[in-house]
């Protein structure tokens, strides 16, 4: 273990356990209990949505086995940030940084929040909330509980690493097990029917628009399978650790998601499933009767508060890294001297967050998220591929499987669910863009200041060189801000 010297970095406490635990945690969150309805409304078969989500998981796996490489190779704090200023230099890497912060983690915080807050009450004995409540008004019920889980769990991460890891590791166990006794109840003892998985001609429907609409719904679900990079400064042994995380993770949560889609579909029909928003709820009661449905909401309220818990440990580490290099506030760079850990930036991830559950809906801060992580995660693999090319001498200890296909498969399936995106959702799009456009006002604007200090740092854009770093080593702060 990485022992802290005093020198304000972070310390290597997270073992593989921890590491995968986190990987799943980030996973596993609110698409797999809401989005196989509208999925099947969609598709209108059962083989094909298990299809989809076999694509979807396959999609994500060839993610993961490309930032095992990027991971091995840059094992820091800071995930998408760290790679893209190693690929394609600052400015993009602020932006990836910006998005993290806004898009990545603080709107994902307040809807699984908010999630959270929604099944929650709809199990205590004043509950029946509507489903159009969440976010209706700014000091609902649902907001209050959903911004008192943020400030509770941002308390437990910022007073030490090892109780926020116990924590996290407590939910996540508890989550997984949940799935897995829901699934093997459901095949045991649910009262479902073989007679639902009768499928069509699943070949045509691949080329369907409607197949691609439906993989933004996994790829939404999915999201998550990136999260060890993110804090690679405080896992041991990381050129070892972060592949295996990211790969054991991802491929634990494909297997987990097909079977428990295969339990919706042997609990409902097609047409019972279609557009169903609390699916796990209905197949719960299809399968057990009624009364199940509360205790699965509590479950499932239980569960979302590990996604909440892994989220929030997760992200600061970006504005961390950003910081220590002088492309953000200084003040969180810093770790706290008592509990070593990026208080500040945890805390600022937070109230960003409680911002979003105060002013906006569930639905509205789901629109926008996938077109901005989906664009910068395909950045990160193509910056991959460019060092490979630039830098065929610096070879990690793990390479990515496949090469160069694994990140081809992946920048293409992230090409396709960005079309879409744009098709389908302009109004998202434009969203998105518009948060992309505001952080690079941002960064000119710290840049500006810097200028007149003379310390502004050498601003890199994609097709240039980016300065080098070395392996390990957090570089040391170009700016005064």
């Amino acid at each position: 273990m990485m022992h802290h010297d005093g020198s304000g970095e972070l310390k290597r406490e997270i073992g593989p356990f921890s590491a995968v635990n986190l990987v799943i945690a980030n996973m596993v969150g609110t698409g797999i209990f809401t989005t196989s309805g509208f999925m099947m409304q969609a598709l209108g078969d059962p083989g094909a949505m298990l299809l989809c989500w076999l694509a979807g998981g396959l999609f994500a796996l060839s993610g993961a086995l490309c930032y095992a490489e990027l991971g091995a190779r840059f094992p820091r704090a800071g995930g998408e940030y760290v790679f893209l200023r190693e690929s394609f230099g600052s400015a993009t890497a602020f932006l990836s940084g910006w998005i993290s912060l806004v898009v990545g983690f603080s709107a994902p915080i307040a809807a699984a929040a908010i999630a959270f807050a929604t099944y929650l009450l709809r199990v205590l004995p004043a509950g029946g909330i509507p489903a159009g409540a969440p976010g209706a008004m700014p000091l609902s019920a649902v907001s209050l509980t959903a911004s008192a889980a943020i400030v509770l769990l941002t308390l437990a991460h910022t007073r030490s690493l090892r109780l926020g890891k116990g924590v996290q590791n407590l939910l996540t166990l508890f989550k997984v097990g949940f799935i897995v006794c829901f699934i093997c109840l459901g095949i045991w003892k649910g009262e479902g029917s073989a007679a639902h998985f009768a499928s069509g001609d699943i070949t045509g429907k691949l080329l369907d628009a409607r197949f691609a609409v439906a993989m933004i719904f996994v790829s939404f679900s999915f999201s998550g399978w990136n999260a060890a990079a993110y804090i690679g400064g405080e896992i041991r042994n990381p050129r070892r650790n972060i592949p295996l995380a990211l790969i054991a993770g991802t491929s634990i949560v494909i297997c987990l998601y097909l079977l428990l889609n295969g339990v919706y579909v042997w609990a409902l029909s097609p047409a019972e499933m279609s557009g169903i928003v609390d699916i796990g709820a209905a197949a719960a009661a299809a399968l057990f009767g009624d009364a199940v449905g509360r205790y699965l909401s509590a479950a499932i309220a239980v569960g979302l508060l590990s996604t909440l818990s892994a989220m929030i440990v997760t992200g600061p580490r970006v504005y961390y890294s950003m910081a220590k290099d002088g492309m953000f506030f200084r003040l969180f760079g810093k770790i706290d001297a008592r509990h070593q850990t990026p208080g500040r930036a945890v805390c600022l991830q937070a109230g960003l967050a409680v911002f979003m559950v105060l002013t906006a809906s569930f639905e509205r801060l789901l629109l926008y998220i996938g077109f901005t992580l989906s664009l910068f995660s395909m950045l990160a693999v193509v910056g991959m591929i460019k060092l490979r090319l630039t830098n065929p001498g610096r070879v990690p200890s793990y390479q990515t499987p496949g090469y160069p296909v694994t990140p081809l498969v992946f920048i293409a399936g992230n090409l396709w669910i960005i079309g879409y995106s744009i098709l389908t959702r302009p109004v998202a799009a434009l969203w998105a863009l518009t948060t992309i456009a505001a952080g690079m006002l941002v960064f000119w604007q710290f840049r500006r200041q810097d200028a007149q200090d003379g310390t502004a740092p050498e601003v890199t854009w994609i097709g240039e060189a980016a300065p080098s770093s070395p392996a390990m080593p957090e570089p040391k702060p170009r700016s005064r801000f």
